[in-house]
């Protein structure tokens, strides 16, 4: 059965040996490129004046029900973000059922 097995795979090794390397690819363009004049680029910069805001957050609290249940405070003290980097969020509960749906929207504008 291993004899069957070897010489079932043995022409797939032998069509690979066979087969020439891949050639080289070409250089990225191969000096064909021009460059565009700058009065073509004119009218498709980048940087339009408009944003667009899109947030969807659809979530939903439905058919749920919170007995004896004790809910407390919640307090963010003084320096709690003092070495943050980035974009620092808080987020505070302090309920039962509470669906929590959050989303940060950063506009980046390069001048």
């Amino acid at each position: 059965m291993a004899a069957a097995r070897a010489d079932a795979a043995a022409p797939t090794a032998a069509a690979s040996a066979d087969t020439a390397p891949a050639p080289a690819p070409a250089a990225l363009f191969a000096g064909a490129a021009r460059a565009v004049p700058v009065s073509r680029l004119d009218d498709v910069r980048g940087g339009a004046e408009v944003t667009v805001n899109d947030m969807r957050l659809h979530g939903t609290v439905a058919d749920n029900a919170a007995v004896n249940t004790l809910s407390g405070t919640n307090h963010i003290t003084e320096g709690a973000f003092s070495n943050a980097a980035g974009i620092p969020t808080a987020i505070q509960n302090s309920g039962s059922n509470v669906l929590i749906q959050n989303a940060t929207i950063v506009n980046v504008q390069f001048k």
